[in-house]
């Protein structure tokens, strides 16, 4: 059906949206370091937030739930990546 980006932590999918989308039984999975990407499964529908980099995503319809998954894998692996790169430098001394 689609899938609506938000850049700004403080944004956020409509009333509309989430009326439409985001209703029934959820089932919530914090990802990542420190639990900060979560992801939300709701019946047809998907919310990935990572708290990290401020982006929200609304996967809509059963076909792009799939994807949200597959997203939130890589959003880890993106952040893991990271850190690791981030840990192994190390900056020269001047002695």
């Amino acid at each position: 059906m689609g899938i609506f980006r938000y850049e700004n932590k403080y944004a956020a999918p409509s009333r509309e949206q989430r009326e439409r989308y985001m209703r029934g039984e959820v089932e919530e999975h914090h990802l990542g370091p420190d639990g900060s990407i979560t992801l939300l499964l709701y019946e047809h529908a998907a919310y990935l937030k990572d708290d990290n980099d401020s982006i929200r995503i609304l996967f809509t319809g059963d076909t792009d739930k799939v994807k949200a998954v597959e997203e939130a894998a890589a959003m880890v692996a993106y952040h893991q990546n990271r850190e690791e790169a981030e840990a192994s430098f190390h900056p020269g001394g001047t002695g």
